[in-house]
Parts: C-alpha cells; sequence; structure tokens
C-alpha cells in the first residue's frame, strides 16, 4: 500500500519502487481509465481483473509494481482528467461514483503534469477545437518539446526509468511509409522539416532517441515505421505495437483457428461495429479510419488464407457512448458441401477493455529494459492485432510466446 503525499496523491508503492509513465492523448477515454485503475489498484479500491501480468506465469516476472506509476503526459484536450472521468462515469458507470470519488485528487494532481502536445498530420477529425503546440514549428523543434517534457518530468519526479504509449485517436496512415525506411532517411527528414510525418512517430522518436521505451496501442504509424525501428534496434530500446487487441478482433484471433484447425472453408466473415466515444467519432473520418480497418481485417486473411469475403465495419453512434458492440456473421462450408453460419455479438467498455492492457504492456517492456532487451518485443504479440514483426496471430500461440518468455525470465 502506498503513502498519501501532501499533494493528495498516493505516490509510493511499499517497495519503494517507481516508475514513470507518459501518455500521449493522457486526457483520453483509454489514458483515464487506465490512470484511474492504477490508482483504484494502489488504493487496494479494485482488484487485478483483466490483466494478464497478474496471472501465472506473467506474474512471476519480477515486474514494477502498478502502484509505482507515476503519470503524465501530452494531449491537445482541454478536458481535465476530472471532468473526463466525471463523464465516463455518468455515462457508462465507469469507474463507479465510489470508485472516482477515491481517486479524485490524484487525477487533479496527475492532470498538472499534461503537456500541451502536438496533433501534426492527426487528420481534421482529431486536430479541430483542440489546444497544440504552434504548427509553425519545425518537426525537429516539435520533437525537441517532446524530450524536454519527457526529461522535465524525469528529473521532477527523481524517475529513473520512463515508459511512453501512445493511446491518442487514431492518425490517418502516412502516404509513403517506405521513404523513412532507415534511420538515415528518418533524420534526413526531420532535418529537411518533413511535413508528412506525423505526430504519432514525434513522440516514439523523442522517445526511443532518449532511451525511453516505448509502446503504440493504436493503428498509427508511430514505431511501425523502418527508420524508428532500427533506432531503437540500434539504440537497444524496447518497444512494440500496433493497435491493442481488446474486443472483437481478439475474438476472431481465437476463433479463426478453430476453423483452421478443422479444415472447414470460410465462405464469409462479416464483421459490423458500432460505438459512441471519440474514438468512434474520430474513426467517422475515412483517413483515420483507414488503419484501423485495415489491422482489423489482415488478421483474419493471415489465419485463413482462402476466406472468400471479409470485411470489417466502424460506425459511430454516439447514445452508445464509451460501450461498444461488434456483432459478426460467419458463413461457412463443411463436409459434402454442407454450408453452416456462426454469428456472435461482443459487447463491453471500451475502455475498461483496454486500461488493463495498458497497465500490463508498461510493466512488460519495463521488465525488457531492465534486462537489456531492446528493439521490437515479440514475446507481447498477443496484445496487438497489427504486432510490428510478428506474423502470427493465432492468439494461443501469441500467448505461448508470453509464456516461454515469462518461464525463462522466472
Amino acid at each position: 500500500m502506498s503513502e498519501r503525499s501532501t499533494d493528495g496523491e498516493r505516490t509510493e508503492p511499499a517497495n519503494g519502487e517507481r516508475t514513470g509513465v507518459w501518455l500521449v492523448g493522457a486526457r483520453g477515454n483509454v489514458a483515464t481509465m487506465s490512470i484511474v485503475g492504477a490508482r483504484a489498484i494502489a488504493e487496494a479500491l479494485t482488484g487485478t481483473t483483466g490483466m494478464v501480468t497478474e496471472r501465472d506465469p506473467v506474474s512471476t516476472l519480477d515486474l514494477p509494481p502498478v502502484d509505482g506509476f507515476v503519470f503524465g503526459g501530452h494531449d491537445i484536450a482541454t478536458e481535465s482528467l476530472v471532468d473526463r472521468a466525471e463523464r465516463q462515469s455518468e455515462r457508462n458507470g465507469v469507474p463507479d461514483a465510489a470508485t472516482l470519488e477515491a481517486v479524485r485528487d490524484d487525477l487533479a494532481a496527475i492532470d498538472e503534469r499534461i503537456e500541451v502536445g502536438t496533433a501534426v498530420n492527426c487528420g481534421a477529425a482529431v486536430s479541430d477545437d483542440s489546444e497544440q503546440l504552434d504548427e509553425s514549428l519545425a518537426v525537429r523543434d516539435v520533437v525537441g518539446q517532446i524530450r524536454d517534457d519527457y526529461e522535465t518530468f524525469l528529473e521532477r519526479h527523481d524517475l529513473e526509468r520512463l515508459v511512453v504509449v501512445n493511446v491518442a485517436s487514431t492518425e490517418p496512415e502516412l502516404p509513403d511509409p517506405t521513404a523513412y525506411e532507415t534511420r538515415d532517411e528518418l533524420e534526413g527528414a526531420l532535418d529537411a522539416d518533413d511535413r508528412d510525418l506525423p505526430a504519432s512517430v514525434l513522440y516514439a522518436y523523442a522517445a526511443i532517441t532518449d532511451g525511453h521505451p516505448f509502446v503504440n496501442f493504436t493503428p498509427s504509424t508511430g514505431n511501425a515505421l523502418g527508420g524508428v525501428r532500427e533506432l531503437a534496434a540500434e539504440e537497444n530500446v524496447p518497444h512494440m505495437g500496433r493497435d491493442a487487441k481488446t474486443g472483437e478482433t481478439l475474438v476472431k484471433s481465437a476463433l479463426a483457428p478453430m476453423f483452421a484447425g478443422r479444415n472447414l472453408d470460410v465462405l464469409a466473415w462479416e464483421g459490423h461495429n458500432i460505438l459512441g466515444n471519440q474514438d468512434g467519432l474520430v474513426l467517422e473520418d475515412d483517413a483515420n479510419a483507414a488503419g484501423k480497418l485495415s489491422s482489423k481485417g489482415e488478421l483474419l486473411e493471415s489465419i485463413l488464407p482462402d476466406i472468400g469475403h471479409n470485411r470489417v465495419r466502424i460506425d459511430y453512434t454516439p447514445s452508445l457512448a464509451d460501450w461498444k458492440t461488434a456483432w459478426d456473421y460467419i458463413h461457412f462450408e463443411g463436409f459434402l458441401n454442407t454450408e453452416m453460419k456462426m454469428q456472435f455479438t461482443w459487447e463491453g467498455s471500451d475502455s475498461a477493455l483496454a486500461a488493463p492492457l495498458v497497465l500490463d504492456l508498461v510493466r512488460l517492456v519495463a521488465h525488457a529494459d531492465e534486462h537489456g532487451e531492446g528493439g521490437l518485443q515479440p514475446q507481447l504479440a498477443s496484445f496487438f492485432k497489427a504486432p510490428i514483426g510478428v506474423d502470427e496471430h493465432d492468439f494461443s500461440r501469441q500467448l505461448d510466446e508470453l509464456y516461454e518468455y515469462a518461464n525463462r525470465h522466472s
């Protein structure tokens, strides 16, 4: 159990270990729920259901304690963490009123540590009606400001390690990612003030340049860019992404191998998603939605390469707030050309599904960093729809990789 500091926030875990967690998109739904959850765990107000790192064999790893997480971040939104959490509680019932009241002072203190971010090339749906860094700044200067914010946070809170997690809204896809395949090409683009580089790449580059582990929870380009990956490998900085697997696609990654294993021909797999939070609104924009739809759709084709028809839709339904619903229709053929079907409906709180995974990933990349394991972290593939550098999409096999990693280090 942590002790309460003079500003009202419990920050010191029982064993004294503290880890800096920098959230890009720190006032968004996922970030807010992650912070509320971490502080609720620290206050012993909730359990750790949903956290993979609290289940054997992963729990046997020497991981940084969640009650030692010290949060900061960037955002272009001006709504406070307290206001966002209140709105989530009122509209969605998560967090409940008692939990929110218990962590209210913590949220207010953390909100003071959120710096103004950049939204360069994040799309009009993201950047409208926001406060952000001067758009006339050269991209090198934007990177410099981000790096300064990271360093100031580390020094102010006397932290040895900072993990940066991108949980911001989805950006449009980068027009030509092959133009930045090497570190030299990326560095040259930054020096030339290349205005095509999106915010997610700038945040990832700034983090990895200074040795901070990086996680891309979103479908945005970020650390998937070849030049960023080369930088991370050369600097021995752990990183992983992209697009966290929390709902419909999680089910697909577990269910599709069943059809493959039984040699059943999937003629069509139709998925329709509706959600009502800010992410749903942003995904109304076709440019922003493209990367999300790609990562959700390609997973099936990797497991079922002969699938006849594979389509995913995402629609914004304001009244649902943070709750999302996915309806999937699977038309398949079995023995004697018998056509059959399966349908399922997945309903859940988008942020409550995502938040424990954010906490897991912080702990796991911090563990990799502590053990000098830089570059991509393939053992974390089970957390993502489009895991960078990993071709295996069968969820159970991905979990086996994580369990083998845990057993090796325990």
